[in-house]
Formats: C-alpha cells, structure tokens, sequence
C-alpha cells in the first residue's frame, strides 16, 4: 500500500500552499470590506486544510514516519520547524472551529477578536507545513 500513498506528501504540500494563499487572499477581502469574498476564501481555506489532515493521516497510516535526512545544522532547523508546527497544528484546529461558529452565528465582533490569533498561527502551520515537505522531501530526500 505504501506505494499507492507515495504521491500524498506531494499532495499535502499543495494542499498547505493554497490554505497559505487562501488565508492571505481572504484577509485581503475582509480589509477591503469584501465580506462575501472573504467568507468564500475562508471556506475554500478550511476545505483545502480538512482535505490535507485526511491526505496526512492517510500517508502516515500506510508509510509511517519519514526519516529526516539532513546532517548538521539541517537537523536543529528542521526540528525546530517541525515542533512548532507540530504544536502549533494541534492549537490551531479548535481555534479555527471557534472563529467559524462565531461567524456561523453572526458574532462578528467575537469573531474578529479570536480570528486576529487564528489567522496568523493557520498561515504559520500552513507555511511551515510546505517548509517542512521541502526539507524532507526535496532538499534532504531519504536515500
């Protein structure tokens, strides 16, 4: 089976790169007061973050870890990418939840006081998350 998941990682980094660019664009709306375009943003972000979680628990169910390749100061990078963005991950999916049911309900002041914290740390694990696929996969792929 690993075979058939070996295009995943691949897929995943796809799928983070347009949550990134998804989040920037919606920001953009919502500042420009482009209400119906920013909730349209926001959805296809959440979309495209749900299907990369199904990708990556589906590569890592059938692959396993991937061995991180690097050698010297590679190795405190990487590792300090990845706990971040691992831990950050973790937080960010109930926050992501909260601000969409404050918007859902149509509390928007509630709303854009949690999304001030939401935004910045999606894009960071979505950032860090394309980050983490390159070093592992493109600059320091296993051998």
């Amino acid at each position: 089976m690993a075979n058939y998941v070996s295009f995943l990682p691949h897929l995943n980094a796809l799928l983070n790169a347009t949550s990134a660019i998804l989040l920037v664009i919606g920001y953009s709306f919502i500042r420009a007061r482009r209400i119906t375009a920013h909730h349209n943003c926001q959805i296809a972000a959440v979309t495209t973050s749900t299907l990369f979680l199904a990708s990556y628990l589906t590569y890592h169910y059938y692959h396993g870890a991937t061995k991180f390749a690097g050698q010297g100061i590679a190795r405190p990078i990487y590792f300090t990418i990845l706990i971040s963005h691992t831990m950050l991950a973790v937080v960010i999916v109930p926050l992501v939840i909260v601000t969409l049911i404050r918007a859902a309900r149509g509390d928007f002041f509630r709303h854009k006081r949690i999304a001030r914290w939401t935004l910045p740390l999606w894009l960071y694990v979505s950032v860090t998350g394309v980050l983490v696929y390159l070093m592992l996969y493109q600059i320091y792929p296993a051998q």
